[in-house]
């Protein structure tokens, strides 16, 4: 599998996961939090990576490009990871996860509080089989990046399956 077909296999994954999250968020109505726009981040960067190896002339560029497609995969899958620990209480998350950031005026929370809905990364508004919306992100970013590279790497060694 050549560095363009690679490229077209992630990218296919990247907007299915994207179209996921939307779907997830608008008709399933379950708004995002922080985290959870962290990861549409990685997958963005994963499929406009994708789509430009996909474009890219036939060489080191293209390969390059489906490398790092595969690397904002895999930070996907950190972040994810990250976002996993601070659903189950292992460690804080961010300031913009739900709480209101120190330094601030009484005046600035109460404004803070009143413009954005708050959707706190502690909450997990869906789960199958005991793993959060987060977790099988995070398990589907990790297969996707190592399966990525790990394709790039056999094609620049020449092996064939």
């Amino acid at each position: 599998m050549g560095p363009r077909a690679i490229a077209l296999c992630l990218a296919a994954v990247a907007a299915s996961m994207l179209a996921g999250a939307f779907a997830f968020e608008h008709i399933g109505r379950m708004p995002p939090c922080v985290l959870c726009w962290w990861q549409r981040y990685a997958w963005f960067a994963a499929l406009a990576l994708a789509l430009a190896a996909t474009a890219a002339p036939a060489g080191a560029p293209r390969t390059g490009l489906v490398a790092l497609a595969g690397l904002a995969a895999l930070t996907g899958a950190g972040i994810a990871g990250f976002h996993v620990g601070v659903e189950q209480r292992w460690w804080e998350g961010t300031a913009e996860c739900g709480g209101i950031a120190s330094g601030l005026t009484a005046e600035e929370r109460l404004k803070r509080i009143l413009e954005a809905p708050v959707v706190r990364c502690t909450d997990i508004p869906w789960s199958m089989l005991g793993i959060s919306m987060a977790g099988w992100n995070g398990l589907i970013a990790a297969a996707a990046g190592l399966a990525t590279l790990g394709a790039v790497l056999r094609d620049r060694a020449g092996v064939r399956r």
